[in-house]
């Protein structure tokens, strides 16, 4: 008996009811995001070649990738890449997958050079702690070219990760990488910052268990685990950042939206900060605190 001969607009009408039965997010994307990966393809390819014919191997491949995503590793990590502030990153097992709702970070830093920097060419100087897989200072260093950023994280694994990015952006020149937890890489360095960014990890350790498998047991738990109630690196972050920030320096970390009076809680029991502040994200809920050095 001769075997199917699949149409890749056929294998992606069929993969997309499939992923959709057995609870896939997105079931038409992740197919289509799988199938380009498997023909060395962009998506948009996809449906300039709807009537290809594929061949046995190319469907075996696809079917392999399908297995993946049902055992529910992350689309971004079978891919080795995600897109974050419309660039792509490498990204794969031990490191962190960016998120759109980050990108709040990188949108707020911009918008008050904007409204507070008179000559573009000013030089700024920026940390971030716990970078990851680099996405947020390559996106700062990329958009703001008067930049200097540092940025570190406890992760070799991450820090691996971060190097390649920084070199596929082209910014190794002005974001320095340093493996450590918190203050204890830049505290040497005698640099006092504009801005101090953190997407730190904010998840309660009480729920941890209750994440999302492709979470819980495919992401880095050091990346994601905040502790009780989740704000154990936050309020340590908070604490901290005076030390070193320039006068007027600004400070801003995303956290969960039930963080996020607590947080300014914690900022207001400092009093060193002024203008402090909590920013919705694209969903409208409170994703990012923000505050100044007086």
């Amino acid at each position: 008996m001769t075997a199917r001969r699949w149409t890749i607009g056929e294998l992606l009408n069929v993969s997309a009811l499939y992923l959709k039965d057995k609870g896939v997010e997105s079931p038409r994307l992740t197919a289509e995001l799988l199938l380009a990966l498997q023909l060395g393809l962009e998506r948009v390819a996809l449906y300039l070649r709807f009537d290809q014919p594929l061949q046995g191997e190319e469907v075996a491949g696809f079917r392999e990738l399908i297995r993946r995503r049902l055992l529910a590793e992350p689309v971004a990590y079978i891919r080795g890449e995600k897109e974050f502030w419309s660039m792509v990153f490498d990204v794969g097992p031990g490191v962190l997958i960016p998120r759109p709702e980050t990108e709040l970070l990188v949108e707020q830093v911009l918008q008050i050079v904007r409204q507070t920097r008179e000559h573009a060419d000013d030089r700024i100087r920026i940390l971030e702690l716990g970078t990851g897989s680099g996405a947020v200072a390559v996106a700062l260093a990329t958009s703001l070219p008067s930049s200097e950023v540092w940025a570190t994280d406890i992760s070799s694994e991450a820090l691996a990760y971060a190097g390649r990015n920084v070199e596929r952006h082209g910014v190794s020149e002005r974001v320095h990488l340093l493996q450590g937890g918190l203050w204890e890489p830049v505290s040497p360095l005698g640099v006092r910052f504009d801005f101090i960014v953190s997407n730190p990890p904010y998840v309660a350790s009480e729920i941890y268990d209750t994440l999302p498998a492709g979470v819980r047991d495919y992401e880095p738990r050091v990346a994601l685990d905040g502790g009780e109630k989740g704000m154990q690196v936050v309020s340590q972050i908070i604490e901290g950042a005076p030390g070193f920030l320039v006068r007027g320096g600004w400070l801003l970390i995303e956290m969960s939206p039930e963080q996020t009076e607590a947080a300014l809680g914690v900022v207001a029991q400092q009093e060193v900060y002024d203008s402090a502040r909590r920013v919705e994200d694209y969903t409208r809920r409170y994703r990012v605190v923000m505050a100044r050095r007086t």
